[in-house]
């Protein structure tokens, strides 16, 4: 069974390199497809340690960063591509009364002027990522830009954690902390922000009923 911890990870990894390093960079790629369209699966630990890996000379810098960004982009583009062709319309269909097609156009228009912003950040914060990819198919944010976006983000963020990779590198337990302690303070801000923007519309809708 796979977890979030890097050094298991990392043990699992090192089974796979008596097959061939193929099999690793193979098992990397995967994974990054994987982690946006399932969440919970440690998409940021196979990251973190194929920067460990790189670090002590198993893997190669340039290969290992363009495996990961190709399939980290390739399922974002997918769970873009489904919330364009089917959530858009959904909603224009059903005209919720929290989420109406006035508030959808809002939406749109929104992300328009902020969607890299969000594409960017929602990144670093595990889960959020893919929500936002969705919104951004819902308000059918550029493909061109989407794919750009993506693409910075994902640099960015393997440039973090192949740096923390590095410099830990003898010691992955160190990384699992770092994680922990980073979506503890991550994901309550999320929260306080999602309830707050929710509250908000709750109390808009009721006023003008």
């Amino acid at each position: 069974m796979i977890t979030d911890n890097p050094q298991q990870i990392s043990e699992w990894l090192d089974l796979i390199f008596s097959y061939g390093a193929f099999w690793v960079y193979a098992a990397i790629f995967v994974a990054c497809f994987i982690e946006n369209i399932f969440p919970p699966f440690p998409g940021d630990s196979f990251i973190a340690v194929a920067g460990g890996l790189v670090a002590v000379g198993r893997l190669d810098f340039g290969l290992s960063i363009l495996l990961i960004v190709a399939g980290g982009v390739a399922s974002v583009m997918i769970m873009y591509l489904l919330g364009r062709k089917f959530g858009r319309d959904f909603f224009m269909r059903k005209n919720y009364k929290y989420f109406s097609v006035d508030d959808l156009m809002r939406f749109e228009s929104s992300f328009m002027r902020w969607g890299w912003l969000l594409l960017v950040f929602s990144r670093f914060v595990v889960g959020f990522r893919s929500a936002i990819v969705i919104g951004a198919g819902i308000s059918r944010y550029h493909a061109g830009k989407m794919i750009a976006l993506s693409v910075v983000a994902y640099l960015l963020f393997i440039g973090v954690l192949y740096y923390l990779a590095m410099v830990v590198v003898e010691n992955f337990e160190n990384i699992a902390y770092y994680f922990k302690a980073y979506n503890t303070i991550a994901w309550p801000l999320v929260i306080v922000i999602v309830i707050g923007v929710v509250v908000r519309k709750i109390i808009n809708v009721r006023n003008r009923s």
